[in-house]
């Protein structure tokens, strides 16, 4: 009985521990979430509850009520830095017919007749924003592409070839839905690198206009008509939120 009691209580330990080490940087780094509530965060006005603290992580629902942005912003204005953020999808209950297959140099594959193929695949849909604009945006979503890719720059109908390769994801990295995923992404000058549960998929993408400095923010996507889902919800959860300026 000592005994087992003896390893009960190493596992109580141990799971405290773990708990306790969520929300808490790594040395040289400074975290923009507490665990326990949004200080440091710009709620949307008229969000009415849906980005929201539970259980240490930020839980969103993709049903903010605000009538005009509902992405939720973080209050430091950053130049270059290092950014770690753990995150994970929830569920995905909506099926995204549109989902293209993308291409290493981020075109999209084409069918016998020249039309662009897409997929029919469950989806959700969320991101970080790079220096205050979504369209630095590193994605967060389903694609057989992976997460990590910089959609808003690789869409862009001007942006060069080279850049537009250099911004898809080298390889798919996500983990199951449901499961933890950890970025980190280094934005240095007007490139940006990012790495995806330790696998480099941006090594390095050099982006012309990529503002020197701005805000980041965890992006809302998706809406619901007549209580259905109408796009890829960002039904995502987010934690160990650390940062590291590097232009000190």
């Amino acid at each position: 009985m000592k005994t087992h009691l003896t390893f009960s209580a190493l596992l109580l330990s141990l799971a405290l521990n773990a708990a306790a080490a969520d929300n808490t940087p790594p040395p040289g780094f400074t975290a923009l979430f507490n665990g326990k509530d949004l200080t440091g965060w710009k709620l949307p006005e008229g969000d009415n509850g849906h980005w929201k603290v539970l259980d240490g992580v930020i839980d969103y629902d993709a049903l903010s009520e605000a009538p005009g942005d509902k992405t939720l912003w973080c209050d430091p204005d950053l130049g270059d830095f290092v950014l770690q953020v753990d995150w994970r999808i929830k569920e995905t209950p909506f099926t995204n017919a549109n989902v293209f297959y993308i291409l290493p140099d981020g075109t999209h594959a084409r069918d016998t007749q020249g039309k662009p193929l897409k997929l029919a695949l469950p989806d959700s849909d969320s991101g970080v924003f790079l220096r205050g604009s979504g369209t630095y945006q590193v994605n967060i979503w389903c694609w057989p592409i992976g997460s990590g890719e910089m959609y808003g720059v690789r869409t862009n109908p001007k942006t060069a070839p080279e850049v537009r390769a250099a911004v898809t994801p080298r390889a798919q990295a996500d983990k199951p839905v449901g499961q933890w995923n950890h970025f980190e992404i280094t934005a240095r000058g007007d490139t940006v690198t990012v790495t995806l549960n330790g696998v480099t998929v941006l090594p390095g993408a050099t982006i012309p206009g990529l503002p020197a400095r701005g805000r980041i923010a965890l992006q809302h996507h998706g809406g619901q008509k007549n209580g259905r889902w109408n796009s890829p919800p960002s039904l995502v959860q987010f934690k160990n939120i650390y940062v590291k300026p590097l232009d000190r």
